[in-house]
């Protein structure tokens, strides 16, 4: 599972996908050429943005 951590205050978050109970994934989808970070269920590939904090995305570890 990953870990997601702001870089400014440190808060921390772990996610799972609610309709699979699955560990969400780190991944990345590319948008007109640029890469945006987002969490992605293994099991049913559902996606979604990455949390934010500190009104920046937050790092996966």
């Amino acid at each position: 599972m990953s870990t997601y951590e702001c870089k400014k205050c440190g808060m921390s978050v772990n996610a799972s996908c609610a309709k699979c109970n699955e560990p969400l994934a780190n991944d990345h989808l590319d948008v007109n050429g640029t890469q945006v970070q987002i969490s992605k269920c293994p099991k049913c590939e559902g996606k979604i943005k990455s949390p934010q904090c500190c009104g920046a995305d937050m790092g996966a570890n």
